[in-house]
């Protein structure tokens, strides 16, 4: 288990779209990438994470939900697709590839989203709220869609002077260089 480094904003990997995971290809690597994930989302306090955002490119993400009085949810996604959507919610969201960033980015409320599982097994997800936020933030990702370039022209106009000072800083920060927490 290792924390991996966070890809950031202007990284080539973030805007290519992710290849299809061959299960088969991968099992016997998969236990530790997602270990590696999910380890990695932990030390950053994320609700989401996906491949190409630690620089390796499949079709593959994981996802720690908290909800209010119950046990975070963890999931693993792999070939996901969203299948059905409705409604419409327009949250603030970060993203750990622009880490302190945030904006409200408009998104579907609902979606059912069919994908492969960490044992490669078919699943169907139904969501909503922050949980199918983070889903298609996720998704986006593995599109090489980074969550600025939903926003309106006018709102990411506004934030380009605040990414060109925020892009310095980033390419300093390593988070496998982190202290683990206890």
């Amino acid at each position: 288990m290792a924390i991996r480094r966070i890809c950031k904003y202007g990284e080539k990997i973030l805007e290519k779209k992710t290849k299809k995971v061959d299960f088969a290809e991968i099992k016997k690597d998969l236990p530790a990438l997602l270990s590696d994930m999910f380890e990695t989302m932990d030390a950053v306090g994320g609700a989401g994470l996906a491949a190409n955002q630690i620089g390796v490119g499949l079709s593959l993400a994981v996802i720690k939900i908290q909800r209010e009085g119950e046990e975070p949810l963890s999931i693993v996604i792999i070939n996901p697709e969203i299948v059905e959507r409705s409604g419409s919610m327009n949250e603030e969201e970060g993203c750990l590839s622009f880490p302190g960033l945030f904006a409200k980015v408009k998104r579907a409320a609902k979606v059912k989203v069919r994908a492969l599982n960490e044992k490669g097994l078919p699943i169907e997800i139904n969501a909503e709220g922050l949980f199918a936020r983070a889903l298609q933030h996720e998704m986006d990702h593995l599109e090489g869609i980074v969550f600025i370039s939903r926003l309106p022209l006018m709102a990411r106009l506004k934030l380009k002077p605040s990414l060109l000072k925020l892009k310095a800083q980033w390419k300093k920060l390593d988070e496998s260089k982190m202290i683990r927490p206890m």
